[in-house]
C-alpha cells in the first residue's frame, strides 16, 4: 500500500486504484469556450474560406441529400473548441448532416457546454498540480449516462443524449450541445473512444468496460451508416487519428459484407498543407503517416467517386460550408 494511492497486484501486475483521487467542482474553473462567445450562423463574422473545388464539394453535399444519400460528419474536438457547435446544429436540425461521429474529447466538451455553458479549461497550468480533468460533474454525470445506458444497451452517444433529455435541471444549455439535438432529431450521433485518453477515464467513478460496451455499439451505428454510403458524402474535420481509422474499418466492413458503395465523396479538413496529397509517396516523407491522406481521401476512392484534402482553419471552413450550402439549396424548407 502506498499513503498516496492504493495499488492491487505485485510487481509488474499491479495497478492504481482510483478512489483516493481527488475530484474538483468545474463551476470554480476558468473556461475558454462559453455559451456567450459560440460562433452564430448568420451573424459571426468570419473570414471565408477560398479554394478552387470547395464549389464541386458544395454540389455533391446538395446532390447526395436531395437523392436521399447520406452526408457523415467526423469531426475532433476542436470543431466543438473552436466555438462552432451552432453550426453543426443548424445542420442536424435541418437534415443536412445524417450521422454525427466525434472522439471521446469531442463529447466532453460538447457535454460540458450543456451543464457548465463553457469548456476547455487551461491546461498548461492544471496539469502542473494534478487538477487538470479532474472535474466532478463532468466525470460523474458522464459515467453515470454511460452506466445507465449501457445497462439499456444504448450506444455512448444516445446514453449521454438520453441522460441530458431526462435530466433538463442540470443542462440549462443543452440547446447549444450537438449531441442533444441529434437525440431529438433522431440523427444518430456516435463516439469512438480509446480507453485512457479522457478525462472521464481519471474519475473514480469510471468502469473501463461500459464504456467500450457504448462504443462498441456506435461502432456497428457508424459501420450502418457506412453500408449506405454509395452516393453520399464523408467529411472530416479534424480527426487525424480516430476518424480515420474508424472509417476505413466500417468502410472494409461495409464492403465485405456485399455493400458496393464505390461512388462516393470524401473530403479532410485540417490545418496541415499535404501539398499533392494524391500523388504516391514513401516511407520516408512524413506525410505518409497522416492517416487520413490515405484513410479519407485515397484509398476509400480508389473504384469511383473523389477525395479532396483542404487545409484551412475551421473557423473559415465550416462557416464558409454553411454560407455556401444556403445561398445555393434552402435546406429545412422542402
Amino acid at each position: 500500500m502506498d499513503k498516496r494511492g492504493v495499488f492491487k497486484g505485485e510487481s509488474k501486475s499491479r495497478e492504481l486504484i482510483f478512489d483516493n483521487i481527488r475530484t474538483y467542482d468545474a463551476n470554480i474553473r476558468h473556461n475558454l469556450v462559453r455559451i456567450d462567445n459560440l460562433m452564430t450562423p448568420g451573424e459571426t463574422t468570419h473570414q471565408r474560406f477560398e479554394h478552387p473545388d470547395f464549389d464541386e464539394l458544395v454540389d455533391r453535399i446538395i446532390n447526395a441529400r436531395k437523392n436521399g444519400r447520406p452526408v457523415i460528419w467526423s469531426m475532433g474536438a476542436h470543431v466543438i473548441k473552436n466555438r462552432l457547435s451552432r453550426y453543426i446544429i443548424q445542420f442536424i436540425k435541418d437534415g443536412v448532416i445524417t450521422h454525427i461521429a466525434s472522439n471521446g474529447a469531442g463529447s466532453i466538451h460538447d457535454f460540458e457546454l450543456a451543464y457548465l455553458g463553457g469548456t476547455s479549461e487551461d491546461v498548461p497550468t492544471a496539469i502542473e498540480d494534478g487538477s487538470f480533468g479532474m472535474w466532478e460533474q463532468t466525470g460523474a454525470w458522464m459515467n453515470e449516462a454511460l452506466r445507465l445506458g449501457a445497462a439499456e444497451g444504448l450506444g455512448y452517444g444516445e446514453s449521454l443524449g438520453k441522460y441530458i433529455f431526462d435530466n433538463p435541471e442540470k443542462f440549462p444549455y443543452r440547446e447549444d450541445c450537438v449531441l442533444y439535438q441529434a437525440y431529438v432529431n433522431n440523427v444518430p450521433a456516435t463516439y469512438h473512444i480509446a480507453l485512457g485518453t479522457d478525462i472521464i477515464h481519471q474519475h473514480p467513478t469510471c468502469d473501463m468496460s461500459v464504456i467500450g460496451k457504448c462504443s462498441g455499439v456506435d461502432f456497428k451505428k457508424m459501420c450502418a451508416s457506412v453500408c449506405d454510403l454509395d452516393g453520399g458524402v464523408f467529411l472530416n474535420f479534424g480527426s487525424a487519428v480516430i476518424g480515420a481509422e474508424v472509417f476505413l474499418k466500417a468502410l472494409s466492413i461495409a464492403r465485405n459484407l456485399g455493400y458496393e458503395n464505390f461512388h462516393i465523396t470524401t473530403a479532410n479538413f485540417d490545418l496541415i498543407d499535404l501539398g499533392d496529397y494524391r500523388s504516391k509517396i514513401g516511407y520516408e516523407d512524413p506525410n505518409y503517416y497522416y492517416r487520413p491522406r490515405k484513410n479519407i481521401v485515397n484509398r476509400p476512392t480508389s473504384r469511383g467517386g473523389i477525395g479532396w484534402h483542404f487545409c484551412g482553419d475551421h473557423q473559415h471552413t465550416i462557416p464558409t460550408l454553411y454560407d455556401n450550402l444556403y445561398k445555393k439549396y434552402h435546406f429545412g424548407r422542402h
